[in-house]
């Protein structure tokens, strides 16, 4: 059941954001391994897995909930050209950026959008 797990996370993945774990795996081999195998197979292989939303929708949603958050700007920006990946536009995600400033506060707002200002610029130099 496990390897099922990781595989189907594994699969969502390189949908999605291939590079983004790739360089979770790296940082974290020499010091907590399984913490990785854990992100690949709760997040990606359980719950992205699930019917009733598609992938486009799951990262609109994880953007929203990380922009709440705050401090988390490296999933953020993760999970942004994630959204990319699975066909969101850019504006869909800025409006979803700047609705978070009616339930997180302007600053969360800001700093989620300055996120995606910097994953735009990213993506356009590539």
């Amino acid at each position: 059941m496990s390897e099922d797990r990781y595989q189907k996370g594994k699969k969502n993945l390189k949908v999605m954001n291939p590079q983004s774990f790739q360089v979770l795996e790296d940082n974290l081999k020499d010091v907590a391994p399984d913490l990785a195998k854990y992100v690949v197979e709760f997040p990606y292989g359980d719950i992205y897995s699930r019917p009733g939303l598609d992938l486009k929708t799951r990262e609109l949603v994880t953007i929203a909930s990380i922009t709440t958050m705050g401090g988390a700007t490296t999933q953020l920006k993760s999970h942004i050209r994630g959204a990319l990946n699975v066909g969101c536009t850019k504006k869909e995600i800025l409006e979803v950026l700047i609705q978070m400033a009616v339930y997180a506060g302007f600053p969360r707002a800001i700093n989620g959008v300055l996120a995606a200002k910097e994953v735009f610029k990213e993506i356009e130099s590539d």
